[in-house]
């Protein structure tokens, strides 16, 4: 792979995905039985973590030191920025608390929803519909979207459950001619209607 591809192909991974791969090549080094090699590798993922978070901290640190500056418009765009944010957020650096990640979480989400209730102690996020999710969506394709626009930014959300009542089936309309009472029996309109 050329430095430009690796270049390109870093710049788009999540986090979400980068603690996977990482979790894979550890579970790889595990599997091999060389129990030096994956302490080795444990401590360096620890080492760097810590330094990108302390880099990390001094920016927001920096960013955010005066209030209604420039910085703190750079510090909007990066907490704008997915990547960034939920860079920050695997930090515990993210400024804003959880609901306000959910919130802004639920924004991106492709289907009318809102937090219907977040339990800290479980990590279960209850959603409700507040509109219709459109034709052939399901529960379970309302949940997913849900989990992955939370994945990044609400690490916090570990089960999505979207209320029983808000899946429902819409009803279907019998669209018919007119009530009975509108019909006429020689074959018009009843009087002082327009045919």
């Amino acid at each position: 792979m050329s430095g430009a591809q690796g270049a390109a192909d870093r710049g788009t991974v999540s986090a979400e995905a980068a603690g996977r791969m990482v979790e894979e090549v550890l579970d790889l080094l595990a599997a091999s039985g060389d129990r030096t090699a994956c302490e080795a590798a444990e401590e360096l993922v620890r080492v760097l973590m810590q330094f990108y978070g302390a880099g990390l901290a001094r920016i927001v640190e920096l960013l955010g030191r005066h209030p209604g500056a420039p910085g703190e418009q750079a510090l909007t765009a990066l907490l704008d920025d997915d990547l960034v944010a939920s860079l920050l957020v695997l930090h515990d650096l993210h400024p804003a608390d959880v609901e306000t990640r959910i919130a802004r979480a639920l924004d991106a989400v492709p289907y009318p929803v809102e937090n219907a209730g977040f339990d800290a102690d479980s990590g279960t996020l209850r959603l409700r519909l507040t509109g219709s999710a459109g034709c052939g969506s399901t529960r379970e394709a309302v949940e997913q979207a849900a989990r992955d626009a939370l994945a990044g930014l609400a690490p916090e959300v570990t089960e999505v459950r979207l209320d029983a009542d808000a899946a429902r089936e819409p009803v279907l309309l019998q669209i018919g001619s007119g009530p009975p009472a509108a019909q006429s029996t020689n074959g018009r309109p009843p009087a002082g209607r327009a045919s």
